[in-house]
């Protein structure tokens, strides 16, 4: 060594992830979920000791609460592109991840969402944009087939909660019903901070339905099963995603027996890389996983992976390897579609048996 020189080694860049979810709230366990997800993600990329541009890096994240409310997630938009984050897991609630992705693309910014199902957030044409998730179109179609065929539904009423998601996915499952040769017999509306489904099911109990189908989310789907047993009503409840959890079964309780749910992604998942996940999650958290969970593990993985590929965290080249990449992950095989869509995708219909979620049936996908 020559005199003077020191063998000192430069001290890793930190690469920013921005997360947003909704930690508080009726949502909050599942914005939590995500966060601890995401946390998970970063420490086993850091424990390989990642180099990128020749250079070591560590991750870090950077998480914040969007409350579920638009307005906070395009503030909070506003701030991870000030905080010259490298890339942006978030949100869960279509109505926060449309207008928030609109922020991300402008920035450049790569946005991967764990949750946002609603069509529209891919089909704004943003080069940026990418779901783990599969979108309602999709999912909508699935539902109306299994309440055709497999419920034989003849009456049904519709019942949306006014959000862009859970309107959305209702429009979506009324549209593949009447593809399919069925009929909607009446579609009503509820505000989705209301708790009183009271007129909406005496109204729609003269039709004598026997599939009540609810877009929205897990507490007032759980409200809903409630007034529709008190009131008598015998119809089977169907849900759109996003009710598949502990929060439906403690609200609803006896109420949500045969509720019928269909959700991303498989019930299940196998192999090394998800035992690691479900070991690390049960000995950190000490509970169960929660559904939405691996897609925000992934949405991680697959970020650093676009990176690695692309041996630059320029958000730029990020972005275009990720629009090539293809990646095994806990929750499937993940590319993306010109749109950002998953090429893949794979739903599993849930049904509440014994007071317990039980999978029916997983759909789509490739082993």
């Amino acid at each position: 060594m020559a005199a003077g020189a020191c063998n000192v080694q430069a001290d890793p860049r930190t690469v920013l992830i921005g997360l947003a979810a909704p930690m508080s709230g009726l949502s909050g366990n599942i914005g939590v979920s995500l966060e601890r997800a995401s946390e998970l993600a970063i420490k086993d990329i850091n424990e390989t000791k990642p180099v990128i541009g020749g250079e070591p890096v560590v991750f870090k994240l950077l998480p914040l609460d969007d409350r579920a409310d638009p307005r906070t997630g395009e503030w909070i938009a506003d701030y991870f592109v000030k905080s010259k984050v490298a890339a942006v897991i978030a949100h869960w609630n279509s109505g926060v991840g449309i207008p928030a992705s609109k922020i991300y693309a402008a920035a450049g910014i790569p946005h991967l969402s764990p949750g946002v199902t609603a069509p529209a957030f891919t089909l704004q044409g943003f080069e940026t944009t990418f779901r783990l998730v599969p979108h309602d179109g999709d999912g909508a179609r699935l539902t109306a087939e299994y309440v055709l065929n497999e419920l034989k539904a003849r009456t049904i009423v519709v019942i949306d909660d006014r959000t862009v998601f859970g309107a959305t996915y209702a429009a979506e499952f009324e549209k593949s019903v009447a593809a399919l040769n069925g009929k909607v017999s009446a579609h009503y509306s509820i505000s989705s901070k209301s708790s009183d489904f009271n007129q909406i099911l005496r109204q729609a109990s003269a039709l004598n339905p026997d599939v009540l189908f609810f877009g929205g989310i897990d507490a007032q789907a759980a409200q809903l099963a409630r007034d529709m047993r008190r009131l008598g009503l015998t119809a089977s409840l169907v849900t759109s995603d996003g009710v598949v959890g502990q929060t439906f079964l403690d609200i609803a309780g006896p109420a949500g027996e045969n509720t019928v749910a269909i959700e991303p992604g498989r019930p299940s998942y196998k192999g090394p890389q998800w035992a690691r996940f479900q070991s690390a999650w049960k000995a950190r958290y000490k509970e169960e996983i929660y559904l939405y969970a691996p897609f925000a593990y992934d949405a991680v993985r697959v970020v650093a992976a676009a990176m690695n590929s692309a041996n630059s965290t320029d958000t730029a080249k990020v972005t275009a390897e990720l629009h090539k990449i293809r990646y095994q992950g806990i929750s499937g095989n993940i590319a993306f579609d010109k749109k950002g869509d998953l090429t893949e995708p794979v739903f599993t219909i849930y049904a509440v048996k014994n007071g317990r979620w039980r999978a029916v049936r997983t759909i789509g996908g490739k082993e």
